[in-house]
């Protein structure tokens, strides 16, 4: 009960949209915690740590937020966080009842810093990732950018470098809690192509990482 606690950010307080009794506020709970559960079962590849963290409160009643990262070795080559939303009766920005809102930072190959495409290819990985891993989803945003870094002074012998950041959110297309559970397996797999991970071979099984 704790860890569920801890796990749920709840505000029993936000108003409900018209017509939704608030006697169901505990089948809204218990589909999200089916949500929560199909992502935290989710094994991923070695060198992917994930970590559950404080989820925002004032977004939604319910949400869920864990973190990535990625790592080469010692070296942290990639991170990001994946955060869940669920509205009893949905709003209408997000034409549903949950919404994922993803952050991920990545660093560049040195032949893709200066790509003007960057941007518009950034934001159809995305898309793409999700669409392979078989989500159907609604009322995509985001944003794609490049942040790049030029090193001065006693920083000068590091070599400059560039980072791919996509904040990006949308409302998965389900028909059960559970079914969440493949858009995070897309978000991670975006994570792992943008890090440049190489594939795992079919059937060769993953250890998960969590602190």
């Amino acid at each position: 009960e704790a860890a569920s606690a801890n796990r749920l950010a709840i505000n029993r307080n936000l108003p409900y949209k018209s017509g939704l009794a608030c006697e169901n506020y505990l089948v809204t709970e218990a589909q999200f915690e089916k949500a929560v559960a199909a992502i935290t079962s989710i094994t991923p590849r070695p060198e992917i740590t994930l970590d559950e963290m404080p989820a925002p409160q004032k977004l939604a009643p319910f949400s869920f937020a864990i973190s990535a990262e990625v790592t080469n070795g010692d070296y942290e080559i990639g991170s990001g966080r994946f955060v869940l939303l669920h509205q009893p009766g949905g709003q209408d920005a997000w034409e549903g009842e949950f919404r994922c809102v993803s952050y991920l930072s990545v660093d560049l190959e040195e032949m893709m810093q200066d790509d003007p495409l960057l941007p518009e290819v950034g934001w159809n990985w995305l898309l793409e990732s999700l669409s392979n891993n078989g989500c159907n989803l609604a009322a995509a945003s985001g944003t794609v950018t490049r942040a790049v870094s030029h090193s001065f002074g006693k920083l000068t012998p590091n070599a400059d470098g560039a980072d791919i950041e996509i904040r990006a959110s949308w409302t998965p297309v389900i028909s059960a809690p559970a079914d969440i559970a493949s858009h995070f397996e897309g978000w991670l797999q975006l994570l792992a192509e943008l890090a440049g991970l190489a594939p795992i071979p079919e059937g060769v099984a993953t250890f998960a990482k969590r602190r």
